[in-house]
Parts: structure tokens; C-alpha cells; sequence
């Protein structure tokens, strides 16, 4: 699973929550010095309510900070190249992976790794400073807010649990381009939409997406971008992993000693190549149904990011990947190999 995100949006205890600034008393003064002249109200004026409070935007930006661990996919497919970018996981040219490689175009924007640097967020002299999704504090807000305007999460979501609709519209009307957000959202709602339309079959069907890692084997849940794809393809939880969920959780821990609540219509494992042989190694697995009725799909690496973007971008990438795999899976015979699953050794 280290492939899979380590930090905020995995389930490894080192990547549950990023690690924040423990103080940032002190740097008020530095930015005293580099805060925005004030501005007065246009008819372009553009206004946010959110978690932290509200944000007002005097017109469209155009030079975005870009905090939120997946933020910049949205950006970039609405064709705002941010300035700078916080960097996930992956060690990738400007945090940006091969779904939304294509919008950089010839943009290098500044890459932000580890905690949020003010200094180098001032640097960049934004217009707009996106906070979705980046899990920073109220401190760090208000700090922040003295460079440029800070978006932050609706009132309502968690830090990370804001659906991949809701942050493409709100930075579609940060930087005028509402319109082109909409068709963005229409364009992958009608993937899933088709993927649905092809196989009807998977309605109501039960399915998880599992990790294992350092040990540990658990589920993702809730609001957790890998558990709402395969919502978005008509499948259910099981009533098991349901009831194991925390309201505030976006996973969920299982007993080495009785993963049956994994034993879902499919069951897809987030993890890498390398880690693949401690999944075929965990002896429950073997008495789960999934296993031995080949349900079970393997996503790799690639795959995995794109689940745990879960982005407007990186959405349809992962179905196209997916898609032809969960079919075989399901495709009521217990003999057809699953090539993903196959390869990982995930076979009985």
C-alpha cells in the first residue's frame, strides 16, 4: 500500500492524517509586509461560504496555489495551470500524474512538498489559495488569508471527504470558468453513467475496496474516494463493513483473524506490485468467497492513485482501467482469470 498514499487519504497509520505546522505564531509579521493592497467590490466579484467561514474573490483568479493534496487535477482539467502545487505521494514531475499530465502543458509550476510553507505560498504572489482537501488548520488559514483568498471544504465535509463534483464546481467558479466545470462533471458522470448502462448486472451488487499494509488489512469506507467509485457503478457495501464504520473515518480496520467482512460480490485490492505477495500470503484470505469463486481484482499502483485522486480527471481513468476487470470478475464463472489479479498471484 505504500503506493496507495502516505499521508492523509490511506490507511497506514503514517499516512492517516498529514502531519501539520505546530505553530505559526511569528510569521503574521512577515506577511504584514506582503499582503494584498485592500480591494472594493466589482460586478465580477465572486463570493464562497465554507468551513472556515467566507471567502471573497474580487474576480476570476488566475494565479493559483494549489494546497489541497488533489486539488490541482481539477484545476488543471479546467485549464488553470497553478503556480504551485502540493505534492501527494508518487515523486512525480510537479506532483502531477498521468491522467492530468496532458492540461500541464508547458507549465512548471512551484512544487510544495511536506508541510505548507507560507513562505513560499507568498512567493508565488496567488490571487487565490485553494485549501480543499489540504487539511490545513484554522491558524494556517487565517494566515494564509493575508496573502490571497483561501477556499476552503463547504461547511459540512471533512477535510478530505469533499466529493469530486463539489470541489470541480467550486474551483469552475473561482476562476470563471462555471460553465467548463459543468461539462467536466457531465462528461464523467456520463462514464460511469455508460459503464452502468453496459453492465446492469452490477447493480446492488456488494463490493469493497481493501488494503493491506505493514500488517494491517482493513477497508476503505464512507466518503473515501474508493469506496464512492464503486458506488458510482451501482455497487453496495456490505452490511459488515458498513456497520464497521466510523462516521469520520475513510477506513476501516479489520481482525487479521476474520476478514469476512471483505467478502463482498467484488472485492478489489489497493495496493502495489511489491506488496502483492503479503496479500497472497494472508491465510483468512483463503476462506473468503471472494477468493475462491475469482473475484477478486488487483489494482496496482497506477490504478490506486487514480482511485485515491478520485478526481474529475483521474476518475475516468481508473474506470477505463477497471472496467473490463470487475467484468470478468463478475461474470458468474468461477474459472475466468481476472489478468490483474493474475499477475499480482492472487489465484487459487
Amino acid at each position: 500500500m505504500d503506493d496507495a498514499g502516505k499521508n492523509s487519504r490511506t490507511a497506514s497509520p503514517s499516512f492517516i492524517q498529514p502531519s501539520r505546522r505546530a505553530l505559526l505564531a511569528g510569521c503574521g509579521l512577515l506577511l504584514s509586509s506582503l499582503a494584498a493592497p485592500p480591494v472594493f467590490a466589482s460586478e465580477q466579484e465572486l463570493r464562497f461560504k465554507h468551513a472556515f467561514g467566507k471567502t471573497v474573490l474580487p474576480k476570476p483568479a488566475k494565479r493559483v496555489v494549489s494546497l489541497g493534496y488533489t486539488t490541482h487535477d481539477p484545476l488543471l482539467a479546467l485549464g488553470t495551470v497553478p503556480v504551485g502545487i502540493r505534492e501527494w505521494y508518487g515523486n512525480l514531475p510537479y506532483g502531477v500524474w498521468p491522467w492530468a499530465t496532458p492540461f500541464l502543458g508547458d507549465g512548471k509550476p512551484t512544487l510544495i512538498s511536506g508541510e505548507v510553507s507560507v513562505e513560499i505560498v507568498a512567493s508565488l504572489a496567488p490571487d487565490l489559495i485553494v485549501g480543499i482537501g489540504s487539511g490545513i488548520s484554522r491558524a494556517e488559514y487565517d494566515l494564509l488569508s493575508q496573502i490571497a483568498p483561501v477556499l476552503m471544504q463547504p461547511d459540512g465535509n471533512d477535510a478530505y471527504g469533499t466529493p469530486w463534483d463539489v470541489v470541480t464546481r467550486i474551483l469552475g467558479r473561482a476562476t470563471g470558468k462555471a460553465e467548463q466545470a459543468e461539462h467536466l462533471i457531465a462528461e464523467t458522470r456520463g462514464a460511469f453513467a455508460g459503464a452502468r448502462q453496459a453492465h446492469p448486472e452490477w447493480e446492488g451488487k456488494t463490493a469493497v475496496c481493501a488494503y493491506h499494509y505493514s500488517g494491517e488489512t482493513g477497508a476503505f469506507v464512507g466518503t473515501d474516494t474508493r469506496a464512492t467509485f464503486l458506488k458510482e457503478l451501482g455497487f453496495t457495501a456490505p452490511d459488515a463493513i458498513a456497520s464497521l464504520s466510523a462516521p469520520d473515518s475513510f477506513f476501516a480496520r479489520l481482525s487479521p483473524e476474520d476478514l469476512s467482512p471483505l467478502d463482498a460480490d467484488l472485492l478489489i485490492w489497493i495496493s502495489s506490485q511489491e506488496k502483492a505477495p503479503d496479500i497472497v500470503a494472508l491465510p483468512m484470505r483463503k476462506t473468503l468467497n471472494a477468493h475462491w469463486q475469482g473475484r477478486e481484482v488487483f489494482a496496482g499502483p497506477l490504478i490506486a492513485g487514480a482511485l485515491s485522486f478520485g478526481s474529475v480527471l483521474s476518475l475516468p481513468f481508473a474506470l477505463t482501467a477497471l472496467e473490463g476487470y470487475i467484468a470478468l470478475a463478475l461474470d458468474g464463472s468461477t474459472e475466468t482469470p481476472v489478468p490483474s489479479s493474475v499477475k499480482a498471484g492472487l489465484t487459487r
